[in-house]
């Protein structure tokens, strides 16, 4: 059951960096610095020092306020295209490390394939669609409950890892039954 916990906290802290590349990064950083949650082990435990958690604390909020400006945020989002999935893959691995030994690598390329995947439908479908719906007007509200949705899944992971497999296991069927539906709709028509 360890191991499948890890798996899941990994799991969703990665999909986590996929909205927010910072929160996951400073919620291990700052529950590992304060608490007995997480004890990083080396080289991930550098996400501890001083230095890291101010510089994750000035980019969160520099990424924050970018993201709430509807023509800075699809600049903001260029650029995180590189750093959220960075981000996914040094928090899955720093994090399914603590519990288990899963290679390095395999958790490094799980990392950024889960968060580069979760900002492509951010990026790519989800805040296009708001700017024609909305004119741009729909950027900051979205932009705050990705924030919200970045921090409760951050801390779910580490807290409830289950929960994140529950998550998971829900997505993975409600996208099943969407596609079975759309691919049914097509072959009626």
């Amino acid at each position: 059951m360890e191991l499948l916990t890890g798996i899941f906290s990994a799991f969703g802290l990665s999909a986590s960096a996929g909205l927010n590349a910072y929160i996951p990064l400073l919620a291990v950083s700052l529950l590992a610095k304060f608490t007995d949650l997480i004890e990083l082990q080396s080289p991930w435990d550098t996400l501890t020092s001083w230095w890291v958690i101010g510089l994750l604390l000035v980019l969160g909020t520099i990424e924050f306020f970018a993201d709430k400006v509807p023509a800075v945020n699809h600049i903001n989002d260029i650029i995180q295209t590189f750093v959220r999935p960075a981000a996914g893959a040094i928090v899955f691995a720093a994090s399914a490390n603590v519990i288990t030994e899963i290679s390095p690598i395999l958790s490094i390329i799980s990392g950024l394939l889960v968060a580069g995947s979760v900002h492509t439908v951010k990026s790519v479908a989800m805040r296009p669609a708001i700017t024609a719906t909305t004119g741009g007007l729909g950027h900051a509200p979205v932009s705050i409950a990705e924030d919200v949705l970045s921090t409760f899944l951050s801390i779910i992971a580490i807290i409830i890892p289950i929960i994140v497999g529950i998550i998971l296991v829900l997505l993975t069927t409600t996208f099943i039954w969407w596609w079975w539906r759309r691919s049914n709709a097509k072959q009626s028509a």
